[in-house]
């Protein structure tokens, strides 16, 4: 990873290298809905329990990922202690974890006594012989920086020859939202079959950890009896109800999101960078000089996510009217910047 940009949550980092306070800076780093779902006043009452609260929240979770009425669904304080949490629920084994994941995603299987190998998204795309030395895999589907998707039924086919040496399938479906026919909840009931949702990125709900694990009842016991019963607190349960209830809010923001993510490749393209892939909530482009456009962003308090192997920029949307016009207004000036830097080097 680039050395100038941190990963989603560098803000703190940026601020100290370029100099500017961290309330003046626009974070589109983080993958997170920057017009996230509004949430109401909270009654009192919640504020005095120290958990509980949503008798009816498994229900609304299987009602919003569609799971089988057959599988289990349990509220988690966020997906990332969901995943540091799993590989305590196995004897040590071979896990698959993406080549180009967070270094923290692989370090919790490996502080649990299990042996991690890295896929390469080359591997994955060349037949399955490489599952045969796995005995879990962990996927991101759609994919973190990309946004590309493996399609349901090639997981399905990875799913099958995992489970029939009894290994596991785990799919962190945080960017799944917005793209019908990939999600593996309504599978979930399925044995090895392991389902990772965010309430962080499409709502964003990222400052109460919010999230749900889909799985046969025995895996999302085991995991519940690990987090112990007050791992979510009453206004936690209450604003998650809320917002997976809020069908029209849902709704309407996969619309808004579609045009706004054509709105940012549009603009983008208009200052010279190449076309851009991703899902609803950022824009993916791979091209040489994407480390010094980043830092040209970051000059003007603009913080995206910079990658290496390939050189290539994450963006999310902008949220307002005023960050969206802070945004274009600042991509004006990027040609210029870009020949500026070509005739001096």
């Amino acid at each position: 990873m680039n050395s100038t940009i941190t990963r989603g949550g560098g803000l703190l980092a940026a601020a100290r290298r370029w100099g500017i306070p961290p309330d003046h800076w626009l974070d589109l780093s983080c993958g997170i809905n920057r017009r996230g779902w509004p949430v109401p006043p909270l009654p009192d009452s919640l504020w005095y329990q120290s958990f509980g609260g949503e008798t009816d929240l498994d229900a609304v979770l299987h009602q919003w990922g569609r799971a089988p009425g057959s599988a289990g669904s349990l509220a988690v304080p966020g997906t990332h202690m969901a995943m540091r949490t799993l590989p305590l629920l196995r004897s040590p084994c071979r896990v698959g974890i993406p080549a180009q994941a967070p270094a923290e995603l692989a370090e919790g299987w490996r502080l649990a006594g299990h042996t991690v190998v890295p896929v390469t998204r080359e591997q994955s795309q060349a037949g399955d012989t490489w599952l045969n030395e796995l005995d879990i895999l962990v996927w991101t589907n759609p994919d973190a920086r990309t946004g590309a998707a493996v399609s349901r039924d090639r997981l399905l086919d990875w799913h099958g020859q995992l489970v029939g040496r009894d290994g596991w399938l785990v799919v962190d479906e945080a960017f799944v939202d917005g793209c019908p026919g990939t999600s593996l909840v309504p599978m979930s009931s399925a044995p090895g079959l392991v389902i990772l949702r965010s309430l962080e990125t499409f709502f964003g709900l990222a400052g109460i950890r919010a999230g749900a694990v889909f799985a046969e009842p025995a895996v999302t016991d085991a995991l519940a009896a690990r987090l112990g019963p007050e791992a979510i607190g009453a206004p936690e349960r209450h604003v998650m109800a809320r917002a997976l209830k809020d069908l029209r809010w849902q709704q309407n923001s996969v619309r808004r999101l579609a045009q706004d993510s054509e709105r940012l490749d549009q603009a983008l393209q208009k200052s010279g960078l190449p076309a851009t892939t991703g899902t609803l909530l950022y824009r993916y482009l791979a091209f040489p000089e994407a480390p010094l456009v980043a830092d040209f962003l970051a000059g003007q308090g603009i913080l995206v996510q910079c990658f290496d192997a390939p050189q290539a920029l994450r963006i999310d949307l902008p949220g307002d009217r005023f960050e969206w016009e802070r945004l274009e207004r600042t991509l004006q000036h990027l040609t210029n910047y870009i020949d500026h830097h070509r005739g001096c080097c």
